[in-house]
């Protein structure tokens, strides 16, 4: 298995909402989210969007993935007005997912807006790396996905039919466009850039990290790792610390006890048990590492997350 698919076989979207916003005149609106990716799909017309970094247009058949979801703006094209609505509240009252934006005009634009919650611990260190909103744009690229054209049309149809299991169904196709985004962005990135993934790419590095991922509870070493990659010891060390930015055995701790966060928080195995199944010898050793990470012990930790549940 590649590494972008190990990287991401523990990242699960979850809790996906879809709404079809129609746009009329110069209409425009604010958005607030947190812990949440948003993808829209541009069906007609087109818009504008501001994350913060200037503003985007998107035309019919397009698609926009915001990764780090927080305040962003959107805008009829050609709108100069300077006052936008929060759509927060008119999105949880929202009874059959469709929103009529009306900016005192004619019809301009229809948007499918997706949002998917994910495993902050497992996609954090992912999508601190990423872009404000996918695909970049730059000479090359116009930001058009013709790979998920297909793709795109099928989640149409399904958001506009009430059928058994369509949650799940778009929950799956916004999975697939977040894997495209990444890959477009990651194939695209300039061999200078400091950017971690740049590792994805990297034909020997790619070997030690897929490793890492698919086993974590093994006795990795530097040595047993740079024989997985092809490479001498000392060059191996060095041209992963070099690219990911930080020490193999290093990045290995860090997945471990993300890992094993996560399966205190979804799983009843004993604590004892997930100290073995991320990698460690013990379980006061295991418990020692993941308090200095996170402040508690494992099974402080756990108590926590099942009574913010119950709150």
């Amino acid at each position: 298995m590649d590494a972008l698919s190990v990287l991401l076989q523990n990242v699960h979207l979850f809790e996906t909402k879809y709404y079809r916003l129609n746009g009329a005149g110069n209409w425009s609106y604010s958005m607030s989210r947190k812990d949440t990716i948003l993808f829209y799909l541009v069906m007609s017309g087109g818009f504008c969007i501001d994350v913060g970094n200037g503003l985007r247009e998107a035309r019919a058949g397009d698609m926009i993935m915001i990764p780090n979801a927080h305040k962003h703006v959107s805008y009829a094209l050609n709108h100069h007005g300077d006052v936008a609505e929060p759509l927060d509240e008119l999105l949880t009252n929202c009874q059959d997912r469709t929103l009529e934006i009306d900016g005192n005009g004619d019809p301009n634009s229809s948007l499918i807006l997706i949002e998917c919650k994910y495993d902050k611990e497992m996609i954090s260190p992912l999508l601190s790396v990423l872009p404000p909103i996918l695909p970049e744009l730059n000479d090359a690229a116009d930001g058009r996905f013709e790979v998920i054209d297909v793709e795109i049309k099928l989640l149409t149809l399904e958001s506009e039919r009430e059928r058994m299991g369509k949650t799940a169904v778009i929950n799956h196709w916004a999975s697939i466009m977040m894997i495209e985004c990444l890959r477009v962005y990651i194939e695209s990135l300039p061999e200078a850039t400091e950017n971690w993934l740049k590792a994805m790419k990297d034909p020997f590095l790619t070997k030690a990290l897929a490793a890492m991922h698919e086993a974590p509870s093994q006795s990795w070493t530097i040595h047993k790792l740079a024989e997985v990659a092809g490479m001498s010891r000392s060059s191996f060390a060095q041209r992963f610390k070099d690219t990911v930015g930080m020490p193999p055995l290093t990045y290995l701790i860090d997945y471990r006890l993300r890992l094993a966060a996560r399966y205190l928080r979804l799983q009843q195995n004993s604590i004892s048990r997930i100290s073995d199944m991320v990698g460690y010898a013990s379980d006061s050793t295991f418990s020692q590492a993941f308090k200095r990470v996170y402040g508690v012990s494992p099974k402080a930790y756990r108590k926590q997350y099942q009574q913010q549940k119950l709150a």
